[in-house]
């Protein structure tokens, strides 16, 4: 989930009894957190930055425990359990194997709304997470879920995957978010070779899905009853969402990457369709020329275009007031322009954006708003971090 609502409690014996059966992957180091900046000077408060774990290898999510612990997940296919209390990283068992190929591999990573984690006693105990699932030389986006049973991963359950496989590296979208309603958004990307297929109503690529918590269609998804569209389509003519978050209002918000610049952030509602490749304000990779219009009929513009090669990778929604003025703000990552921008909402709209970091810790994978108040990072890269930013009074 993009936002917790889950508060931090101590260890119990029986979740320290679990960690006895993880294997121990070691290289990451969190018993003492690195500063990396005392105070950052920002428009509305002041920031320090601390480095709390890394030696990832390019994670793509992390989720928070309600006992404090960290989920992290590894492009490679490892779902990592941080310990903040012994400073220890290890492998979680039992996940499936993934297509790491390019862009592929274990993605997003989410926890069921009503996830209570104790004695592994609760019914909505569950993990998310989504994949690239391999097939032959091919591959296919694919969401699954896998139970928390006192520390340990019980059997995997698959939910949902794209209804055609294709060559694999690019463009697997895999963001999830949960709408008030108990119903989970993920988003497709167009899969990178044939981008038309983005607005081809018969195919899941380029889109976003609305499931419900065990993989079916919502009787009230907005295709339901078209023969000539799927009905998992919640919307459709993304080329590839990287950030999405739901805010406190209900809104889905998503970031999304556009071609050599284009890079767009788009407020998402139920059976819209979002242009691409027909509409697009980013240009060819190979000529440098502009792709589709910049704006038709049917189809609806972003909220926002973000300056550059921004590359959008990870979107939260500030809601701690811990943060006095950027509450109800969004922060928005990008990879390779390792920013983060603070984008302050109003009717609709961006009215003001802000630089917030560039530069400062990497590419940014993955924002989070933490359930102690703070705003927590991942990098990607070889050996990715995890970072917490906290108002501070200097």
């Amino acid at each position: 989930m993009n936002k917790s609502n889950h508060t931090q409690r101590p260890l119990t014996p029986a979740v320290c009894a679990g960690i006895s059966g993880l294997v121990l992957a070691g290289a990451i180091n969190m018993a003492n957190a690195e500063v990396v900046q005392e105070s950052l000077k920002t428009d509305h408060l002041n920031l320090s930055i601390e480095r709390i774990a890394d030696g990832f290898e390019h994670p793509w999510a992390v989720a928070f425990l309600p006992d404090g612990r960290y989920l992290v997940s590894e492009r490679s296919g490892q779902l990592k359990l941080v310990d903040p209390e012994s400073g220890e990283a290890s492998t979680l068992e039992g996940m499936p194997e993934v297509s790491n190929q390019g862009q592929g591999g274990l993605l997003d990573v989410a926890l069921h709304p009503d996830f209570e984690g104790v004695n592994g006693e609760g019914d909505n105990d569950w993990i998310y997470f989504t994949w690239s699932k391999p097939e032959g030389n091919n591959s296919r986006s694919a969401l699954s879920r896998v139970k928390w049973q006192d520390g340990k991963l019980g059997e995997v359950e698959h939910l949902f995957e794209q209804d055609r496989a294709s060559g694999p590296g690019r463009h697997y979208g895999s963001r999830l978010a949960w709408l008030p309603d108990g119903t989970l958004l993920m988003s497709i990307g167009d899969r990178g070779s044939e981008p038309t297929r983005a607005q081809a109503s018969d195919d899941h690529a380029g889109s976003t899905l609305r499931l419900t918590a065990t993989g079916g269609v919502p009787d009230d998804n907005p295709f339901v009853g078209d023969d000539t569209t799927l009905d998992e389509i919640y919307s459709m003519g993304n080329r590839n969402i990287q950030g999405m978050t739901v805010l406190s209002n209900g809104e889905a918000w998503a970031s999304e990457h556009g071609p050599r610049t284009g890079d767009e952030l788009n407020h998402i509602e139920a059976g819209n369709n979002y242009g691409w490749p027909k509409v697009s304000q980013g240009n060819d990779y190979a000529t440098n020329e502009p792709i589709g219009e910049d704006s038709l009929p049917g189809m609806v513009d972003p909220v926002y275009v973000f300056e550059g090669r921004f590359a959008p990778a990870g979107l939260a929604e500030v809601t701690s007031d811990a943060f006095g003025e950027w509450q109800g703000n969004l922060l928005a990552g990008g990879l390779g322009s390792e920013k983060l921008l603070r984008l302050r909402l109003e009717e609709g709209r961006v009215a003001e954006e802000e630089l917030i970091l560039q530069g400062e810790v990497g590419r940014i994978r993955d924002v989070r708003q933490g359930p102690d108040d703070a705003i927590y990072l991942l990098t990607d890269d070889p050996q990715g971090g995890l970072y917490r930013l906290a108002p501070t009074n200097q």
